[in-house]
């Protein structure tokens, strides 16, 4: 059982909350209404597999980086709190329980569980060649949204990729702000990442950027699907939530970042759910 808690811990297993809410607004849009049972349960499972695998093989292929950087040299691989061995078979059970639940939905999201596969393994590798990592991040859960979409319709339509346009600029966004506590350990280490190459500054500046775009992309979903008054209550939340987080973080100060990162974010994937559910049924 400490093996267990040591891993839930290293893989930060409450995070899921920033992506799977999204899983579950792409549900409710998609059945325009309540989804079903059965298709809930296995977009959950999914989502717990697919975010399990994902965090497994960074904790793997970041283990000599984490080592090295003070930040992170307490992680639980670094420390021998885990073996290699353990989370890697805890990534095997993870992409096989994303494979079950692919395909227990319905054709398309079996035949596309592969790909989904390859980027949230591949993604973890990407900050070693490009500083688009960010971006990539938020592509990879992304597919949360689109999952959640075609688990209902066995489709793509436009909604699922407002949806997921959204979760790339709202994911890539913040992780921009957290990459800006590494920028000197980057650069000695010779990775990649937008606050390296560009200044604090400069990712702080596009990080705003990226957060109207997901603001943007949350009004064309209330257009487009003609959602309620409350939705679009949710969405000024929503974007005021967004003002504070970059209120917390400066190029001179970035102390208060853990707040911006992980309180802020995760209230506003849970608040963004609120307000679809209510601008659906109000």
């Amino acid at each position: 059982m400490r093996a267990v808690r040591h891993f839930l811990d290293a893989i930060k297993f409450e995070h899921t909350v920033f992506a799977l809410p999204f899983a579950y607004i792409a549900m409710v849009l998609a059945a325009d209404g309540f989804p079903g049972w059965r298709v809930l349960i296995w977009v959950t499972l999914a989502m717990v597999g697919a975010r399990t695998l994902a965090m497994s093989v960074n904790r793997l292929a970041d283990r000599w980086i984490d080592a090295k950087n003070p930040r992170t040299r307490g992680r639980h691989l670094p420390t021998g709190l885990l073996s290699p061995a353990q989370v890697t078979v805890a990534a095997v059970a993870a992409g096989a329980l994303l494979l079950v639940s692919a395909w227990m939905l319905n054709p398309l999201c079996l035949a596309l569980s592969p790909l989904a596969v390859l980027f949230l393994v591949g993604y973890s590798y990407t900050k070693r060649f490009t500083w688009l990592s960010h971006w990539i991040l938020g592509f990879t859960d992304g597919i949360a949204a689109a999952g959640g979409w075609i688990a209902v319709r066995g489709a793509f339509e436009p909604p699922a990729f407002i949806l997921w346009f959204a979760l790339t600029v709202w994911i890539g966004g913040f992780d921009l702000i957290y990459a800006c506590q590494d920028v000197e350990f980057d650069r000695a280490e010779g990775l990649h990442s937008f606050p390296a190459r560009f200044g604090i500054a400069a990712a702080l500046r596009t990080a705003r950027l990226c957060h109207l775009l997901t603001v943007a992309a949350f009004a064309l979903l209330g257009w487009a699907l003609s959602l309620g008054v409350l939705y679009w209550g949710g969405v000024l939340v929503v974007a005021a939530l967004l003002v504070y987080e970059h209120s917390l973080v400066s190029p001179g100060d970035l102390s208060r970042l853990d707040m911006a990162f992980f309180n802020v974010n995760g209230y506003i994937a849970v608040i963004l759910l609120a307000a679809v559910l209510a601008g659906r049924w109000a």
